[in-house]
């Protein structure tokens, strides 16, 4: 999840969802799970399905450049 700016609260969350192999992910579905589950602050914002994550070279999720692809996509 990365954080985006928000008019009204600051900050928002917006996942980006990797399905496991051989299965779909429904971002409805999932935004669900979080109301039902989460506090209400936590909920991200949109849910966003990707095939893989992008990865620094040690290895770790590239939250920069998520966030760059987000800028991109409007």
């Amino acid at each position: 999840m990365v954080g985006v700016p928000d008019p009204v609260s600051g900050e928002a969350g917006v996942a980006y969802v990797v399905p496991r192999p051989g299965t779909r992910a429904d971002p409805e579905a999932l935004r669900a799970w979080a109301r039902a589950n989460m506090s209400g602050y936590k909920v991200p914002r949109r849910m966003i399905v990707v095939d893989a994550l992008p990865t620094n070279v040690n290895g770790k999720i590239d939250k920069l450049a998520l966030r760059e692809r987000l800028a991109h996509e409007g």
